[in-house]
């Protein structure tokens, strides 16, 4: 159907200051669903309390209110909207992450969108309620036929006492309607049991947790969802973790496609996950279900289900090119998926699930080192304060790259001279993760631990083990020569792998200019690819660019052609007038004295209409 014409203004609820848990992500969702719903003549009031943000810029929205999230000033902008006799007629919460959809829940307790004739749209409050209750969740996932853990709600400690002899040790607790897993945490032993019941209950604001049995190191995976007011529904992306189940997903490596997902065991997965979005609520909108899988038996059971815009919506569109938050709000205000287009092709439908060919890799990053005396230790409350995404024709490459943008002074996995070589600090780091132990694990081959040890300790799936161990045998076949005399191939599959040339210089103890020289001799030239949504299968018309190096290429020391006459770029040049925009470094990273600021600078445009509370 088209947009519902009744609607024709609508409030968006952002997710306030950045935070350990909700960062940037939501406000380049926030941004593209107030765009997404002003193009269809519909006009945006926007609240949030963060101003140094794009999502708050006048050119994203009609009214912009710099307010407290707080059910008062909703009261207040929804009374100014009535007494300016242009009233609210929406509201959308699900770009605002969690701090958007309590505060929904909030007014609508307090009757404030029946008083003011607000509908909600995007979600609905009993799919809220369902999914942040977690007793109410577990007992609808059992209805629906879908795997839960086995445990109870507790709303006392004598209840939640009771739970953990009924269940026994080691066990998991999960606040209710907190964010970031804020509270949580796996109990191996009962005399931890007491101290960690009393956080849990202190750290939900409804002072509940679930008390259930622990499925640490089962594997991880999510899916990203769209539905729309038809039914229809289509699967933008799996994602899964390269950390087993016990470190939070957003302190996880996490890869995009799954790598080690059967396609029986995905399509058990995905019937799954449009039962359970069928389930939690009939509406319009986006969301995110996160399972976790037994690796002996293949048995699935769903760990949680965010109806909502999430962290991972973010990585789902970049790893697409999929514009989740703006068909999200597309279908928001009335449209279906066979009505709209796809916005990166131009011309196919948006009903459709995207097709990737290259692999993309999401390093989280940490700030320990400005915290002193924090514990590094990662766990179910997560810790991280951003990520660094890499894109490439493999997984290797894509691991790498996004090693290299965190910026913390490595080169990549490794292959700098920052190895370390203490096999009792190893042994430790593989069985406790922090936030190296992703390093400490290429380490660890390098050391000479053997696969079945690094298994055993980090419960990591063989395969993603075994591509870092691939990359410490290439390396020695590589130090093997000299630079003189290395075959150009080998150099080529090195740079395939992701490795920089500052790390070959490295391997080959020359200088990195030196190597650099070298490719250029031989033709090992870099190609752009297209991130497009449909594999190349239709030309994109805004499509966003990764570098690699391919076998196309042909090696040879003949006077080269420009890069864009190679075989295989996909960045055509054109003759018109060029600037180059020079980002802060990390632009999606969220860090400790750096945030989103200078990525709204370079977004920035005058000011135009700002109303603030005086």
């Amino acid at each position: 159907m088209p947009k519902n014409s009744n609607i024709r203004s609508v409030l968006i609820i952002g997710s306030g200051p950045i935070v350990i848990g909700q960062a940037c992500e939501f406000d380049y969702a926030g941004s593209q669903a107030a765009r997404s719903i002003r193009e269809e003549g519909i006009e945006v009031a926007l609240i949030n309390s963060n101003p140094a943000t794009i999502m708050t810029d006048p050119i994203n929205a009609d009214y912009v209110y710099l307010l407290p999230l707080e059910k008062k000033s909703i009261v207040e902008i929804l009374k100014k909207h009535q007494e300016m006799g242009r009233p609210i007629d929406a509201v959308l919460p699900t770009m605002g992450g969690q701090t958007a959809l309590n505060l929904a829940i909030d007014c609508d307790k307090a009757g404030v969108w029946q008083k003011y004739d607000v509908k909600i749209i995007g979600v609905d409050i009993k799919a809220i309620e369902t999914t942040e209750d977690r007793e109410k969740f577990r007992l609808l996932m059992l209805q629906l036929g879908a795997g839960v853990c086995k445990g109870r709600t507790a709303r006392s400690f004598l209840e939640g006492k009771e739970i953990a002899q009924e269940i026994g040790f080691p066990l998991v607790i999960r606040p209710s309607f907190t964010l970031g897993g804020t509270g949580g945490g796996f109990v191996n032993r009962p005399e931890d049991f007491d101290k960690a019941l009393t956080n849990g209950l202190h750290a939900s604001p409804v002072h509940e947790v679930l008390v259930e049995q622990s499925v640490m190191g089962w594997k991880e995976y999510e899916l990203e969802l769209l539905r729309d007011n038809n039914g229809n529904f289509i699967i933008i992306c799996s994602i899964e973790n390269f950390d087993p189940m016990g470190i939070h997903t957003g302190d996880s490596i996490t890869v995009a496609p799954a790598m080690t997902l059967p396609d029986t065991l995905y399509q058990k997965m995905r019937d799954l996950s449009i039962t359970v979005m069928s389930g939690i609520g009939q509406f319009a909108g986006g969301c995110n279900i996160q399972f976790s899988v037994n690796p002996q038996t293949d048995d699935i059971i769903v760990i949680e289900v965010n109806p909502r815009v999430s962290r991972s919506s973010a990585l789902a569109s970049k790893a697409t090119g999929y514009p989740i938050a703006k068909i999200a709000a597309k279908m928001a205000i009335g449209y279906n998926l066979d009505e709209l287009i796809n916005p990166i092709t131009g011309t196919t439908s948006a009903f459709f699930e995207p097709a990737i060919d290259y692999v993309i890799v999401k390093v989280p990053r940490w700030n320990f080192d400005k915290f002193p005396g924090a514990d590094r230790s990662l766990g179910l409350q997560m810790k991280s304060v951003g990520e660094a995404m890499g894109i490439g024709r493999n997984f290797q490459e894509a691991l790498q790259k996004a090693c290299q943008s965190l910026e913390i002074r490595r080169n990549g996995l490794g292959a700098d001279g920052h190895e370390l070589t203490d096999r009792a600090a190893l042994t430790d780091s593989l069985q406790h993760p922090s936030w190296n132990r992703l390093f400490h694990i290429y380490d660890a081959f390098k050391a000479g631990m053997s696969f079945r040890t690094i298994q055993q300790l980090t419960k990591i799936d063989p395969w993603f083990l075994h591509q870092i161990e691939e990359l410490i045998e290439l390396e020695r076949e590589i130090q093997q020569y000299d630079l003189d005399d290395i075959p150009p191939e080998l150099l080529r599959t090195a740079k395939q792998k992701g490795y920089a040339d500052r790390q070959l210089a490295h391997l080959l103890q020359v200088k990195e200019s030196k190597v650099y020289n070298y490719r250029q001799a031989h033709n090992i030239r870099r190609v752009y690819k297209c991130v497009d949504t449909c594999a190349a299968e239709f030309e994109a018309k805004t499509p966003y660019y990764y570098s690699t190096f391919n076998n196309q290429v042909p090696i040879t020391t003949d006077h080269a052609e420009p890069v864009s006459d190679l075989p295989g770029n996909e960045s055509i040049r054109s003759n018109r007038k060029k600037i180059v925009v020079l980002g802060s470094g990390q632009t999606a990273l969220v860090r400790v004295s750096s945030s989103i600021t200078p990525a709204y600078t370079v977004y920035w445009q005058p000011k135009k209409r700002v109303m603030r509370r005086s």
